[in-house]
């Protein structure tokens, strides 16, 4: 079997036989008039009619003085037949030095061949784009009427890492992304007809905040300081709300210094809105409202399959306070239980415990671990401990716990909401309790930011904030496993040539 380099080099061998035919094989341009899918959907009125394709060659069939062969684009594929005897010397001797992988351009007639097909019958052949590196084709064979995949290309790290093979020999990936483009307009279409402003936020920032998470930092050598990548909008857009604007949302790229698994990536999108004089109460409303309108734009339903189970998305969700769902699940009536005996309590579950964590740590794990996976259907867990929240209101019934919701559906929470805390002083009192954190060793505890408590003792009026994870989203309406299905360039660990040849910045 011969190497790929040897196939390689067979391609370079063809490139320059082309060159030297007088072709260029890279040409600037060529005038498309029909998409293979337009050409199918409109047989009828174009049959015998001229019509100007292109695609990537995918299959090729050679029958001495004639072929057939399939180009892809990206609406599906169309069978090509060409005719030496049509096409004339040149062309022919041009298509004799053609693979697969080869983008080529075709100006012929659309017709259908005996076994039905429909086709075009090439006038004119251009190489659009000389492929030098073999395609690992996916091969197919009918079988009792029913089409067979085998030796398919489904080496996860591989697709991940050269997405654009992925994409070329798996075009049903496509759809993937096509959806997460059509979710996320759906969702700025609902927003944008409530009345909410889209808005810009920095990416650099001086201070990071707005979630419990470590940051990327970088450096700027103008200003000669630090500066990190946001691991949230909220604090930016709450200083909108400030200064005068009643609803603004964000999609924007977040940055978290953490590990990757498959519903975590280090930069991932979301969505955050705030609205002024409204609370948690009425964002859980918007969110159900707003969660079901997309499925049911993108999907046609409210009713989804994801990974097996059937969920209904259509509103209402039940709401579950958190330490309901926690006794509900696992018996502990959290509430009830001192430092020392929660701690003793998490570790009986067989959690175990670092000596620098602290309460909240050690809720959040007791519920990440024996809860939250156990919720199929979209439920609101609500009404978080105060020590959880240091961002959101305390509870207008409960001085113990904070008004904030997240919505949970298939056993992942998909986004995080707050009655924002508002109050300047009891919010330099949350982070004062962040940074005591950090001194124990919590390197995910929120740091203070001046400006932003600056911001808040102009006075911010009572809003509701929500962030929605796009890349989960998009999990669940795609019935993806991994958030590296919907993220076209997921993070990985670099190939050994790329540590062999690291950019020296400086």
């Amino acid at each position: 079997m011969e190497s790929l380099n040897q196939l390689m080099q067979q391609r370079r061998e063809k490139l320059e036989k082309i060159r030297a035919l007088g072709i260029n094989p890279y040409p600037p341009k060529f005038d498309r008039t029909h998409t293979s899918r337009q050409i199918k959907d409109n047989f009828e009125a174009l049959e015998e009619k001229e019509v100007a394709v292109a695609g990537r060659i995918m299959s090729n069939r050679r029958m001495g003085k004639a072929a057939f062969f399939h180009i892809q684009d990206m609406e599906g594929r169309i069978q090509i037949y060409v005719k030496k005897d049509e096409v004339g010397e040149k062309t022919f001797e041009l298509y004799k030095l053609l693979d697969i992988g080869d983008i080529v351009g075709i100006r012929g007639l659309v017709f259908k061949t005996r076994t039905g097909e429909i086709s075009v019958f090439a006038k004119e052949l251009q190489l659009l784009a000389k492929s030098l590196r073999p395609l690992p084709i996916v091969k197919e064979k009918e079988v009792d009427g029913k089409k067979i995949v085998y030796d398919p290309f489904s080496d996860k790290e591989l697709r991940y890492r050269q997405r654009y093979v992925d994409l070329i020999v798996n075009p049903e990936v496509k759809e993937v992304f096509i959806k997460r483009s059509k979710i996320i307009t759906a969702m700025r279409n609902f927003l944008n007809q409530k009345g909410y402003l889209e808005v810009e936020t920095p990416i650099l920032q001086p201070i990071y905040g707005g979630a419990s998470a470590r940051p990327f930092v970088t450096y700027h050598n103008a200003l000669d300081m630090k500066l990190y990548l946001r691991i949230a909008n909220e604090l930016y857009l709450k200083r909108l709300i400030t200064g005068g604007f009643e609803g603004v949302y964000e999609f924007g790229k977040d940055f978290r210094n953490e590990g990757m698994d498959r519903f975590h990536n280090p930069e991932f999108t979301q969505m955050e809105l705030y609205v002024a004089y409204q609370d948690y109460y009425w964002m859980m409303e918007l969110t159900e409202e707003m969660i079901s309108t997309v499925a049911q734009e993108v999907l046609g339903s409210m009713k989804i399959i994801y990974q097996g189970q059937e969920i209904d998305l259509t509103p209402p969700w039940r709401r579950l306070p958190l330490l309901e769902s926690i006794k509900e699940f696992t018996g502990i009536e959290v509430d009830n239980l001192d430092d020392a005996a929660l701690k003793d309590a998490a570790e009986k579950l067989g959690l175990v415990i670092e000596d620098n964590w602290g309460r909240a740590k050690i809720i959040d794990e007791i519920f990440g671990e024996f809860v939250e996976p156990k919720l199929v259907q979209p439920t609101f867990i609500i009404d978080y401990p105060l020590e959880m929240s240091p961002l959101s209101k305390i509870h207008r019934n409960n001085p113990r716990l904070v008004e904030r919701f997240e919505p949970i559906i298939a056993g992942k929470e998909i986004g995080n909401a707050y009655s924002e805390l508002n109050d300047p002083l009891d919010q330099r009192e949350r982070f004062m309790q962040q940074m005591q954190l950090r001194a124990k060793g919590d390197e995910e505890a929120q740091v203070i930011d001046e400006d932003f408590l600056r911001a808040l003792e102009y006075g911010m009026p009572p809003t509701a904030g929500l962030g929605i994870g796009i890349d989960r989203l998009t999990m669940l309406l795609t019935d993806s496993p991994s958030i590296r299905d919907v993220i076209l360039f997921p993070h990985m660990r670099p190939e050994k040539r790329e540590e062999e040849h690291e950019i020296d910045w400086e």
